[in-house]
């Protein structure tokens, strides 16, 4: 099992309004998750990241706590702030 669905088991656990909200916000919730583990592979701190992107750590902290209305062109620069490559899909509905 991966990380992020460990986590997303753990928290549902701890956390009901979590659980009870969690299929209406996954998505929003899952580019957040994605970007802090992101960062955290890297080995870098929120307020590291900030100084590579010339903003402040609360902005890298309202991006990885609330990704639902985050630019794509966010995304990238964050994606190359971590030495990473942005890469976005449309996939079919299962």
């Amino acid at each position: 099992m991966n990380s992020l669905k460990k986590y997303i088991r753990e928290r549902k656990k701890r956390d009901k309004a979590f659980s009870e909200g969690f299929e209406k916000g996954y998505e929003e919730f899952k580019i957040g998750v994605i970007l802090r583990q992101a960062r955290e592979s890297a080995g870098l701190t929120q307020e590291e990241l900030a100084q590579r992107l010339k903003t402040k750590k609360t902005a890298i902290s309202r991006i990885e706590n609330h990704a639902e209305d985050i630019k794509l062109s966010t995304l990238e620069r964050v994606a190359i702030a971590l030495g990473k490559r942005l890469e976005v899909s449309i996939i079919n509905n299962a």
